[in-house]
């Protein structure tokens, strides 16, 4: 962990260099940058294990620079937000944001969610190796590949998203509670709200143009959670 990279996004320069300094503190190597174009691109540059990232920033917003780091790039995302409102934080958590701080935050805590971030797997637990491709008809998951694909057509998902799906998926027909969906994908260290699991669900339909009324894949039990529907084949 000593050696991981952290790139630091925010508008406020005071905030960078307070949070940077914590981390290099820790022994994490550091990169900073002020606005959205400009995370981007020492992103590409220098593949960071984490960004914190600001949701409010010149030239593209954090939400936007969080969709296109995960177009490209499986890296682990903590947003910062001054705004508590909870829309925001499930909006942020939708396009792959592992976890969220809001302003003012205690920078040991960050530091704390950053650890605690970057000891999770990618994953239900075990090797991608370890665990089989899944196909349910014209749907295919592949752990490998880390690639989901219906027909022939292949749905672009985060990694907490795909991570959701394989969860799912693995045990069909399985009743999983929100507060059991979080502990598989998002990890024990999770500090967030459970309505996230609802957000990326919600999201996982759409990709995979799964009709919430007559779900094909993942179906909803009121007052309890999800529930992968369909037999493997």
């Amino acid at each position: 962990m000593d050696a991981a990279t952290i790139l630091v996004v925010d508008d406020e320069q005071p905030i960078v260099d307070l949070v940077a300094s914590y981390l290099a503190a820790e022994g994490f190597a550091v990169q900073r940058a002020y606005d959205g174009p400009s995370a981007l691109t020492l992103a590409r540059a220098f593949r960071p294990d984490l960004v914190v990232l600001d949701v409010m920033l010149p030239g593209l917003d954090g939400i936007e620079v969080c969709r296109r780091l995960h177009q490209e790039t499986a890296v682990y995302v903590l947003m910062l937000t001054a705004r508590a409102d909870e829309v925001d934080k499930l909006i942020g958590l939708s396009v792959g944001a592992d976890d969220y701080l809001t302003k003012p935050f205690s920078p040991r805590e960050l530091v704390a969610r950053v650890k605690a971030i970057l000891r999770r797997n990618r994953g239900p637990a075990g090797k991608s190796n370890d665990r089989p491709a899944l196909i349910f008809g014209a749907l295919s998951i592949d752990p490998e590949r880390r690639e989901v694909q219906r027909g022939d057509l292949l749905v672009e998902l985060t990694p907490r998203e795909f991570d959701l799906l394989y969860a799912l998926a693995s045990y069909p027909g399985r009743v999983f509670t929100r507060e059991e969906l979080l502990q598989r994908v998002w990890g024990p260290d999770f500090a967030g709200i459970d309505r996230v699991v609802d957000v990326h669900v919600g999201t996982l339909r759409r990709k995979l143009e799964d009709d919430q009324a007559e779900s094909s894949f993942v179906q909803t039990v009121r007052g309890v959670g999800y529930k992968f529907v369909g037999g493997p084949r």
